[in-house]
């Protein structure tokens, strides 16, 4: 199967890519996902597939480096759990309804890869780069090889 590519959004407050650099082994499950679009991206996840690391809900929204999905998504306990607040009642270990991929880090790029700059790209489409797309909230998305590229080419 074809490596895929997807981009991750966190916002930097809740968990930042030095969040992760920190982390055991620098390798963290991407939990906490509560949408259903998005959900189903998680599910598609496999091993050795990349995503970029992307600020949002921050003075400069950006992506700020590479991360590789280590582990393919298994169900997130957080629903489970009452105290959490991604506490989901529908959800249950025998029918869990969210998911979570074990993700490490790869990259931090020396300088962001703005949302400003990646609008001013030619090579990226707002009609199909998903992240351009007006109205597009989702916190994970898939990204195409020749937008992968694109984007590549911006690191300085």
């Amino acid at each position: 199967m074809a490596k895929q590519y997807w981009l991750l959004k966190s916002e930097p407050d809740a968990f930042s890519i030095d969040d992760l650099i920190k982390a055991k082994q620098q390798t963290s499950f991407w939990d906490g996902v509560r949408n259903y679009q998005a959900r189903n991206y998680l599910k598609a996840m496999k091993v050795g597939d990349l995503a970029f690391f992307y600020h949002s809900s921050c003075p400069i929204p950006a992506i700020v480096g590479i991360i590789e999905v280590v582990q393919e998504p298994i169900p997130d306990p957080s629903a489970f759990d009452p105290k959490s607040p991604y506490y989901d009642p529908k959800s249950t270990p025998a029918t869990p309804r969210w998911f979570m991929p074990k993700v490490k880090y790869k990259k931090k790029f020396s300088s962001p890869i703005t949302l400003e700059s990646l609008k001013n790209n030619p090579r990226l489409s707002p009609a199909s780069f998903a992240l351009l797309k007006r109205g597009n909230r989702l916190s994970v998305m898939p990204v195409t090889s020749q937008e992968w590229q694109a984007i590549l080419a911006m690191i300085d």
